[in-house]
């Protein structure tokens, strides 16, 4: 489901002619000359672009549905003249089903998606096993998943869930260094730890 919000009207602008541009469109396979870092969920755009930025050796994929998160990211990408990320804009789960190769990804980067904190909200989240075993089957050899929540047991459900996948393995780091997010801001506000967790691609 899209999930709609106020689009300002440099949001506006960016998805009309920016996303052309910077964009893929489904259901368009993902291809790169650089090892390859799917990002689901980009929000606002800030860690993505910041992490696009620092890292020029690899390419980046950001996907995102809500409208004013994929035109707040395309204009970064835009103003920072980023030549190593694009975005598309639709479920990541046909996003991987469908544009993404088996075993071709370098990385999958998770940081903080909906924790849906209410118990009868739990089947909600994200991480289950299905989706588990979907990531592991895109990523390479060595490839790294690396996901990020402030939700003490979001997290360990996202333990479990992972550690129960036989195609990954537990692994020390991820493939590049996270920046602070809005997210961990507000949850470090709020007393939430911050946990994140690093499994690589048997």
């Amino acid at each position: 489901m899209l999930r709609q919000g106020r689009t300002t009207p440099a949001q506006q602008r960016a998805l009309e002619q920016l996303l052309p541009r910077y964009g893929v469109a489904f259901p368009q396979p993902l291809r790169s000359g650089k090892p390859l870092v799917l990002e689901i969920g980009s929000g606002m755009g800030e860690t993505t672009a910041a992490i696009a930025q620092a890292h020029p050796e690899l390419d980046f994929v950001a996907v995102e549905v809500h409208g004013p998160g994929v035109g707040s990211l395309l204009n970064r990408v835009e103003s920072m003249a980023l030549q190593n990320l694009r975005v598309v804009r639709h479920d990541a789960v046909e996003v991987l089903e469908r544009m993404v190769g088996d075993e071709t990804l370098a990385g999958i980067h998770l940081f903080f998606p909906d924790p849906w904190p209410k118990k009868r909200h739990h089947k909600r989240r994200l991480v289950q096993p299905a989706f588990a075993s979907l990531m592991a089957r895109k990523l390479r050899a060595g490839g790294v998943l690396h996901a990020a929540t402030d939700w003490p047991d979001y997290a360990e459900h996202m333990s479990v869930v992972l550690s129960e996948e036989p195609l990954l393995q537990p692994a020390d780091r991820g493939l590049v260094e996270r920046p602070a997010t809005k997210f961990e801001s507000r949850g470090r506000r709020l007393g939430h730890p911050i946990r994140d967790l690093f499994f690589r691609r048997r």
